[in-house]
């Protein structure tokens, strides 16, 4: 297995603006990964605020989108924006010496961007797949990957891969 990973973030049922737009292309990325030996980890965030009405713990909306194509059971949950506050999430970062992530998900403006940055505070190789990723305000796309790449980043789409 390569040192490296993609990463799908918060694809799961309550995501539901915009991410039927992707999913395609995030199971071609998935595809990949399994044929040049990658390891494929799929984020799910709950959230464990009261009154919250999205991703619950334990309700439909919180389990992974069933058009996504599961590969692995690399399924790690957090409940911040950003994917390094999962333990065992960097728990296998490590035990894997994982260092170049390419990255999939919702939202870009939120639980994206949090890990992208923190992936790259904490001196990974990101690649930030543009035709993979997502968000409820699409206006913010463009801003969005102009952000990752100031953080120092790499956007890329499923062609350059």
């Amino acid at each position: 297995m390569q040192k490296k990973a993609l990463v799908i973030i918060d694809i799961q049922n309550d995501i539901t603006k915009n991410y039927k737009e992707v999913i395609g292309n995030i199971n071609k990325a998935i595809d990949w990964a399994v044929h040049n030996n990658i390891h494929v980890i799929y984020i799910r965030h709950e959230n464990l605020s009261a009154g919250t009405r999205t991703f619950k713990p334990n309700t439909y909306g919180s389990e992974l989108a069933s058009d996504m194509n599961i590969v692995s059971e690399h399924v790690f949950t957090k409940y911040k924006g950003n994917a390094l506050s999962s333990k065992e999430f960097t728990d296998f970062i490590s035990a894997n010496e994982i260092c170049d992530f390419y990255i999939a998900g919702a939202d870009a403006v939120a639980c994206v961007k949090s890990t992208c940055y923190n992936l790259r505070k904490a001196n990974y190789g990101v690649h930030v797949l543009s035709d993979c990723i997502t968000s409820y305000d699409k206006r913010k796309m463009d801003e969005m990957l102009r952000y990752y790449e100031s953080k120092g980043s790499k956007i890329i789409c499923l062609n350059d891969l």
